[in-house]
């Protein structure tokens, strides 16, 4: 029996992580081929899923939230399910539940729509408060228990919520604690004019396929690929002058006043360690996407925004100034020096 040496372990080892990170690549390329104008989205979608996290997004109707996701789910191994929230909607319409079947007496479990690696929650806050807490409890747990039976999700499991910034009447908010489940809070704003005539060129020949047959994809992201990107993000390299800078984001947004009077009076509350945790897988995620084997400060201030605007809690002195959650993080950066 052959024994494979050190250097050979090392070298197949430094291969699939190339062979990976090169998947990883191909799938931003043709995502942002295919959502035009949403680099962010579709760089925060890859994140979420190189962290094991869960996106919230904002933006206004038309801006392809949708399409960013079910892009992704045809180049993901895996299945993808819309899921489109109301106020009538139930539980059980989200976990699924018992079923009774007559011709043997007994109670079934019948799978709901959760039981799928990728989930889009349109419209989040238009659902009642029971419904959104089954949803963050799955999203928290990668489980869902109906009576007194535990059952695991699908891995990978990703849910992208969205939710409209122009109707909110007949909504139901989320509250800050649910918030605090998802690991980013995306917001998406209008393409620019050169990006929308690249979105009409491209919705023309979309729907010229419709009368012949679309091109198919020549590659796959498979739940092995997504295995071994995730490992290889937690293996990044984190320097302990950039961990102490990113924990002292975090505390500077519990206690701002040793920074400036200014942040004391805008902040409520700050983050919890749940940001920090998030803070951590984001911007280790963030370096590996770029093609580092390390974490700088840069890749922990670009998702700053993303992963703490919807945790802090605004002062309502604040709020009448009209200071906004990016406007707090803003001088958090500029405020907290680099170790």
């Amino acid at each position: 029996m052959s024994l494979q040496s050190p250097s050979n372990e090392t070298d197949t080892q430094d291969t699939d992580k190339n062979n990976t990170h090169a998947v990883f690549t191909k799938v931003r390329k043709y995502l942002q081929t295919k959502i035009i104008g949403q680099s962010l989205l579709v760089d925060r979608l890859l994140i979420a899923l190189l962290a094991d996290g869960h996106l919230l997004v904002e933006g206004a109707p038309g801006l392809a939230k949708t399409t960013a996701i079910k892009e992704l789910s045809s180049v993901l191994e895996g299945d993808f399910h819309r899921l489109q929230f109301t106020p009538d909607l139930l539980p059980g319409d989200l976990t699924g539940s018992d079923v009774y079947r007559p011709e043997t007496g007994e109670f079934v479990f019948q799978k709901g729509p959760l039981f799928h690696n990728l989930i889009l929650a349109d419209e989040i806050n238009r659902a009642p408060a029971k419904v959104q807490s089954a949803l963050l409890e799955a999203m928290g747990e990668h489980q869902i228990t109906v009576g007194s039976t535990t059952y695991q999700l699908p891995r990978p499991f990703l849910v992208m919520a969205t939710q409209n910034p122009i109707e909110q009447e007949g909504t139901y908010p989320l509250p800050e604690a649910q918030l605090d489940r998802f690991l980013m809070h995306v917001f998406i704003d209008y393409p620019d004019a050169k990006s929308e005539n690249l979105i009409l060129e491209l919705a023309r020949s979309q729907a010229k396929e419709t009368y012949t047959k679309p091109a198919k994809v020549e590659f796959s992201l498979t739940k092995t690929d997504v295995e071994k990107a995730q490992q290889a993000v937690l293996n990044i390299h984190m320097a302990e002058p950039v961990q102490e800078y990113l924990v002292q984001l975090i505390l500077a947004s519990r206690n701002p006043a040793p920074y400036s009077e200014e942040l004391a009076r805008w902040i409520s509350y700050g983050g919890s360690p749940r940001a920090t945790i998030s803070l951590d897988r984001c911007a280790r995620a963030h370096a590996w996407l770029n093609a580092r084997d390390y974490v700088s400060p840069e890749d922990v201030q670009a998702v700053a925004y993303e992963v703490l605007r919807h945790r802090l809690l605004i002062s309502y002195e604040a709020e009448a100034e009209g200071i906004t959650a990016d406007n707090v993080i803003e001088e958090l950066i500029r405020q907290v020096p680099v170790s």
